[in-house]
């Protein structure tokens, strides 16, 4: 057989074979179906069971990990498939803020209970639980950093500090610090005070918003030290949940039923609104979590009256 015989030959059956390659990578599933329908990864609306009253929202890979702010239970969401499953059951305390590490560790905020506690979200176990405060209080977001958890209580003016291991260990229940803050920030009377938490994007310090002013405050974490970020135009009254993607964060304006887009300077002293984001499928949503390109926000439906068949959804849309 001569060369551009062998050459022709070879050319052929290389482009059968990637023929073949990409009609087996084009075979789509149920999943990817409704991605091509939704213009992204899995359903844009993922029920929850019935009268669960989600509140927190914390994502690893293509799951989401869901607190009742009724009964603690946790629930883990496929966002690929919309599936689910109750992971923990309930505990009697509730299960405000979360957030994941990359150790498979579900750090839970307890709201009234004034306590958290780690859940292994593989098994659902309770790895350790830690009492920060008697009433009143309201333990309500937690943000995870290289060296400790930060949560933050709506009813003191205080973060509570968890340190962390660099080997995975943790502290024993009486091994955390509570942190006053001091500055700008003021404790108001009445309302949800400390909110939402998130690091800056220079990760130097800590944001943190006040619901019932819709003032938005930076945080030396060695200190406790407040300044107000300066954000013209804007107050984020009704403040929950935050989310920082680089320089852009998204600060939940729960019973506006909105996100607002602000454009942060590096240390976070500062920043400049850049939109607003809405959706009809909004019902009062609490907090936000990033996946697959899209941000993911748990409908808490303060403004209905929860029974135990009251419907409940986790809501998908696109960033900007």
């Amino acid at each position: 057989m001569g060369r551009n015989t062998v050459n022709r030959t070879c050319r052929t059956v290389l482009t059968t074979v990637l023929a073949m390659a990409l009609v087996a990578g084009t075979a789509t599933t149920p999943a990817q179906a409704t991605a091509e329908k939704t213009g992204g990864v899995g359903p844009t609306s993922i029920a929850l069971p019935d009268g669960f009253q989600p509140e927190g929202i914390a994502t690893a890979g293509r799951y989401a990990y869901l607190g009742s702010r009724a009964t603690g239970a946790i629930y883990r969401a496929d966002l690929v498939t919309g599936a689910g499953r109750l992971l923990s059951p309930a505990t009697g305390t509730p299960s405000l803020g979360l957030a994941v590490d990359h150790r498979a560790r579900l750090f839970v905020a307890g709201g009234a209970a004034g306590d958290a506690r780690v859940v292994d979200t593989r098994t659902g176990r309770v790895l350790a639980s830690y009492r920060f405060a008697d009433a009143p209080t309201f333990v309500n977001d937690v943000i995870l950093t290289e060296q400790a958890a930060y949560f933050t209580d709506s009813y003191r003016p205080v973060l509570y500090r968890l340190p962390l291991s660099g080997r995975g260990k943790l502290p024993p229940p009486d091994g955390f610090t509570t942190i006053p803050l001091t500055g700008d920030f003021a404790q108001v009377d009445t309302g949800i005070n400390l909110n939402g938490i998130v690091r800056t994007p220079d990760r130097t310090g800590l944001l943190v918003v006040q619901s019932n002013t819709g003032i938005l405050f930076r945080v030396d974490p060695a200190t406790g030290a407040t300044r107000t970020v300066d954000v013209p135009g804007h107050t984020f009254t009704n403040g929950d949940g935050l989310l920082l993607v680089g320089r852009t964060l998204y600060v939940v304006q729960n019973r506006l039923n909105q996100i607002a887009v602000v454009r942060l300077r590096p240390d976070g002293t500062a920043g400049q609104l850049t939109g607003l984001i809405t959706d009809p499928h909004f019902d009062v949503p609490t907090t936000v979590a990033a996946a697959f390109g899209r941000l993911y926000l748990p409908n808490a439906r303060f403004t209905t009256p929860p029974t135990e068949s009251t419907s409940y959804t986790v809501v998908a849309v696109r960033p900007r």
